[in-house]
């Protein structure tokens, strides 16, 4: 992922999505052949010279203030989450050579907590979103199909982006499976502009671009979201739907891990579901003294 190519994809898919009459320009009917606004009229708009303006859709972003960069998000109407990806485009990190490929692993209290969750379905995943460890029932609800012991297997740690895109059965759970794939890209991409050096979530991208017609086309539209609770709406093979509400609670320290978990409303049909699925998944000696 080359972060001034980058910069400049990105800028010009969001010029591309902004019509001139959004902006207030009359488009003459048959003098205009592009749909979004032209170079021109967006530095114009945002008060800045065409000529810097070029250089950042060429890449090079050298000496682009912050003022001038909210300028342009302004202008292009950026939510917060893509004028944050826009200004880490533009200033990337010092590093002159990508980062040594590292796996990561789950620390000693992060799994001591998810073993104690007993009734909660949760994992932690690293920034790649490589599942670093999840306790019995959110390996139940997310994966039971693969092995419990899969995340500290080397050459089969589970990623939940991949599962989305190139498992089915991962793919299947999800009942707005459209809508969990763009906020996947598009969460995705945040992290990839935060992190232009590091070469396994390259190596990610580049695996989903060549293997996923989807991912890939989603992937050049340039989506950019982040997600840090909401609700998922599944369908799981061994008790149903449920709505599961999740939060994201970040790890403290550098290299960006999360604890994921879930619950259900008290009293709902997801709660009895979830309930359910705690029972039949679990140990046999565990079931015996219940």
């Amino acid at each position: 992922m080359d972060a001034p190519s980058e910069l400049g994809d990105f800028l010009k898919s969001r010029r591309a999505a902004l019509r001139p009459e959004d902006v207030g320009i009359t488009p003459h009917p048959t003098r205009r052949r592009v749909t979004g606004l032209r170079r021109e009229e967006l530095a114009t708009l945002a008060g800045v010279s065409i000529t810097h303006y070029t250089r950042l859709e060429q890449g090079r972003a050298v000496g682009a203030s912050d003022s001038v960069l909210d300028a342009i998000a302004r202008t292009l109407r950026l939510t917060d989450d893509e004028t944050a990806h826009l200004k880490a485009l533009a200033h990337p990190g010092t590093a002159s050579r990508p980062a040594p490929a590292r796996v990561e692993h789950a620390g000693a209290s992060a799994r001591q907590l998810l073993a104690a969750m007993s009734e909660v379905p949760a994992l932690v995943l690293d920034r790649r979103n490589d599942v670093l460890a999840w306790n019995r029932l959110g390996h139940a609800l997310l994966a039971g199909h693969l092995p419990a012991e899969s995340p500290d297997t080397r050459g089969a740690r589970p990623n939940v982006t991949r599962m989305l895109f190139l498992d089915e059965r991962y793919r299947d759970l999800y009942t707005n499976r459209d809508e969990e794939a763009q906020l996947a890209v598009a969460s995705l991409r945040l992290i990839a502009g935060r992190h232009p050096d590091d070469r396994r979530l390259a190596e990610l991208v580049g695996q989903l671009i060549v293997q996923c017609d989807e991912f890939a086309s989603r992937w050049a539209r340039h989506p950019v979201r982040t997600c840090t609770s909401g609700v998922k709406r599944l369908r799981h093979p061994l008790v149903g739907a449920m709505d599961l509400s999740f939060e994201n609670l970040v790890i403290p320290g550098p290299s960006g891990q999360r604890l994921i978990a879930y619950t259900a409303e008290p009293g709902s049909p997801s709660e009895a579901a979830l309930r359910l699925l705690g029972g039949i998944t679990a140990p046999e000696t565990e079931s015996a003294s219940a």
